[in-house]
């Protein structure tokens, strides 16, 4: 009585939902999401077919069957009509006191090449696995607290807006809830899992997968060898990314492309096609949970491409960030003082003022002490903060995380032969872990300091150790410090404290990471510093947007080089200051400006003044997003394009000339992701605009008269 009860409520709340519209794409033809996001509102419905519901925005569907358990029977990809699943799965996977136990998911497909909606009735449950009990549909939450406080690019919400469904299914002393969240305009779905302990006794969480994809492959090769196969057209990420600068150098702590064991059809013979995704972490967690508590896993964010355009799909990550890591758009002016005493911080932040920037970092090697929690010090720290406040400016230092070692038994300990991947690096979960990050609390809760540099933040090291107060031993070592460094990104994030990390932690709550950055291209005479910059920033913006990325000007001596690296005395080198600041500014990226005063005549202090002025009246469409034009060589011109069709302007074209010569060249510029068709009006700088008409190709012909070792820039509108 009580399953025919249960059975006959489920019915009703998935009656309740809207009906799924006849032809999602038929409703949205014509539209590119890119162009025109506002069509593609995310809802679950119930499906065409009975027992049924659905998760769309159409631009991406994902369809559940409910019964016999309930698992992923469609994911398609409503851009180019392409199914994105060729086989059911498991809906996630937990180890629970060593016991692996599917969750959901169907079994019996006869061939995992494809999948056909008349095999999906004869799919039976398997009875170990976790069954399927519930759902609820809702809003997305803001799974980091967000306190905005300063410029950011218009049109973003938090937290994003689309729909949210969970899952719940039941059986051996555990709850699992599968949830999904999928957003208003743009083809991402996240997912996690949250695993709650039923019985009397507490049980640990082995490992755990939060993600199963049986995705249609990439490519097929017969034989299986030599160059690996591409794994499928989709980008995934987690935030539970460290250890690197990109989303592919540290996804390998937890996005996995393996081989199917189950596709026996492939043309591979050795049957190795990384076609399947296993999002989990390679260790751990080894978590415990007591009775009547729940675990939460970390979110895999998954965007199918509709294209195998680099350009397009680069475009594509980038909207993503925009949704669901909107804090990346902060993008403060912000200059590096070289020494922390009084006199230096207090003639920078009168300079940042003097000339509109917006920050002051207390640079590496300036002396500065965010561990120090000696009251004197805080309190002289509070009145430097103070100053700054007064003046307009935000200020905040640097501090060095891991690449360095503690001792006393607060490293990592490794085992015999490994070592760690910066050299040396103290656990989080030691004595000394907890206790910097509490330090670190209180300095940036008591001096109003509202910007972290984390130099070197955690990146992934495990820990054998087994006296540190914050892991048991080596399975949950890794777990456990970057779940520490995660709640403590959030909270700052929280505590609208900008942070400036190394490393991609940018869905923990980062905003900016290296643009493109080795270090010492920056003790290269000043004329090859000029392309380097354009050339990081070209190369960066294929997956970052203006604002993530941060460049490096080094105004003083930086890792050698001499008088032909540096700037200083900048009077003497306005040519070279100008072409820098144009360098940055004009491709919407903010660069560390490193040494002790922004401007030392009048003549600089004009110089600097009037390119922030320029940026500042172009911010919005600077800091939107880049097509990428021509790469800088040092041969001939190089040339990118900011697009964004909600903006008055929705295209600012940027044109540098490295020759020491004055040219004239004429461009064919694609204005298709600015949104304008048929005419727009183009103007070069500050003259009058000129009505062209666009080519039936997207693109119009444009004339660039660029003065030597200069740049150029059209308003689009």
């Amino acid at each position: 009585m009580r399953a025919s009860t249960e059975l006959h409520d489920l019915a009703v709340k998935t009656k309740a939902l809207p009906a799924l519209p006849h032809s999602e794409v038929a409703e949205t033809a014509g539209t590119d999401w890119l162009v025109d996001p506002t069509p593609f509102a995310a809802r679950v419905h119930r499906g065409r077919r009975g027992g049924e519901i659905v998760l769309s925005n159409g631009l991406i569907s994902r369809t559940f069957r409910l019964r016999p358990n309930c698992a992923t029977v469609s994911f398609d990809n409503h851009t180019n009509g392409e199914a994105v699943l060729r086989g059911v799965k498991p809906e996630a996977v937990v180890e629970v006191d060593g016991v692996t136990y599917d969750v959901g998911g169907l079994k019996g497909q006869p061939n995992y090449a494809y999948l056909l909606p008349e095999w999906i009735d004869g799919l039976t449950a398997d009875p170990a696995a976790l069954q399927f009990v519930d759902f609820e549909v809702g809003k997305p939450t803001d799974r980091i607290p967000w306190k905005r406080r300063r410029h950011h690019a218009p049109h973003l919400a938090w937290p994003p807006k689309g729909a949210y469904l969970r899952i719940d299914y039941q059986g051996h002393g555990v709850t699992v809830s599968v949830h999904y969240e999928l957003y208003d305009g743009v083809p991402c779905l996240c997912k996690w899992i949250t695993v709650r302990n039923d019985r009397d006794v507490p049980v640990r969480l082995n490992r755990f997968t939060c993600e199963i994809l049986a995705a249609v492959e990439y490519s097929s090769a017969v034989e299986g060898h030599g160059t690996p196969c591409h794994p499928p057209n989709i980008h995934v990420e987690t935030d539970y990314a460290m250890g690197g600068m990109t989303a592919a150098t540290t996804g390998a702590f937890s996005v996995h492309w393996v081989p199917d064991p189950e596709y026996l059809t492939q043309v591979d013979y050795r049957r190795t096609n990384p076609c399947l995704l296993e999002v989990r972490p390679d260790l751990g967690p080894d978590a415990g949970i007591a009775p009547g508590d729940t675990f939460e896993s970390f979110r895999a964010f998954v965007m199918p491409f509709d294209s195998y355009d680099r350009g397009r799909n680069g475009l594509a990550v980038r909207r993503m960030y925009r949704v669901v890591a909107p804090w990346v758009t902060e993008n403060p002016l912000m200059m590096h003082v070289r020494n922390s005493d009084w006199d230096t911080v207090k003639r920078a932040i009168d300079q940042c003022a003097e000339v509109g920037f917006e920050m002051v970092i207390l640079s590496f090697g300036s002396g500065f002490n965010m561990e120090n929690d000696a009251p004197e010090y805080l309190h002289q720290m509070e009145e430097m903060a103070d100053y700054a406040r007064r003046k307009g400016i935000e200020i905040g230092g640097y501090s060095l995380l891991a690449s360095r070692t503690i001792g006393e038994g607060n490293d990592v300990e490794l085992p015999e032969g490994q070592a760690p991947r910066f050299g040396n690096s103290p656990c989080l979960q030691s004595e000394w872990g907890r206790a910097y990050f509490a330090k670190l609390r209180t300095f940036l809760g008591k001096t109003g300091f509202s910007l972290l540099e984390h130099d070197g933040s955690y990146p992934g090291d495990a820990c054998q150790a087994t006296h540190h107060p914050g892991h048991t031993g080596w399975d949950d070592s890794r777990w456990s410090q970057r779940r520490m460094i995660g709640e403590f990104y959030a909270w700052c994030r929280g505590n609208g404290i900008y942070l400036n990390v190394p490393d991609y932690y940018y869905l923990s709550g980062a905003s900016k990471c290296g643009m493109g950055y080795r270090e010492v291209n920056w003790s290269l005479p000043r004329d090859q510093q000029v392309i380097h910059t354009r050339q990081n920033i070209y190369d960066g913006a294929w997956q970052k947007i203006p604002t993530m990325g941060w460049m490096f000007v080094p105004l003083t001596e930086y890792h050698g080089g001499g008088a032909v690296a540096t700037i200083e005395p900048l009077d003497e080198h306005l040519d070279h200051y100008e072409r820098m600041l144009c360098s940055n500014l004009a491709m919407g990226v903010q660069a560390c400006y490193r040494g002790p005063r922004l401007y030392d005549t009048q003549r600089t202090r004009m110089l600097v003044q009037k390119w922030v002025r320029w940026f500042k009246r172009y911010r919005d469409i600077l800091e939107s997003d880049l097509v990428h034009g021509r790469r800088a060589d040092g041969r001939d011109i190089d040339w990118m394009l900011h697009v964004n069709p909600r903006l008055k302007q929705k295209g600012l074209l940027v044109v540098f000339n490295p020759l020491a010569e004055d040219v004239q060249r004429t461009l064919r510029v694609d204005l298709y992701y600015t949104g304008l068709t048929q005419r727009a009006a183009v103007r070069e700088q500050e003259a009058r605009a000129k009505i062209v008409t666009i080519e039936p190709d997207n693109t119009v012909e444009l004339t660039a008269t660029v003065p030597a070792k200069g740049m150029t820039w059209f308003v689009i509108e």
